[in-house]
């Protein structure tokens, strides 16, 4: 039988800095991502250092559903490890910041 890992903490890397019109589905689907991961009751911390995103916005209708913890943080492979050695997540997404944060998590990867 397959057992599921079961994750208490996720480190979600955000898209990094947008241009007004510029990839705004990053942010909308981090932000989904993070509703998703605190429904199911997983710690969520972000690394986007964006401070004009919903991802990062403090001011939301129910403030249960934004990340733990956020990091307004470069989203660079040294800066996200840093973030991983203190914070020590069980897993980490990449795949909701579009090329910067799958880069990033390709340069961890070879590291």
């Amino acid at each position: 039988a397959y057992k599921r890992k079961m994750y208490k903490r996720v480190l979600l890397v955000g898209s990094g800095g947008l241009s007004i019109g510029q990839a705004g589905e990053f942010d909308y689907s981090g932000s989904q991502c993070i509703k998703a991961l605190k429904e199911e009751g997983i710690e969520v911390i972000l690394i986007n250092p964006n401070i004009a995103t919903v991802q990062t916005s403090q001011e939301k209708e129910d403030y249960s559903m934004g990340a733990d913890k956020v990091y307004f943080l470069p989203v660079q492979p040294n800066v996200v490890m840093d973030v991983i050695r203190k914070e020590r997540p069980d897993g980490i997404i990449v795949s909701m910041g579009g090329q910067t944060a799958l880069n990033v998590g390709v340069e961890l990867w070879k590291a």
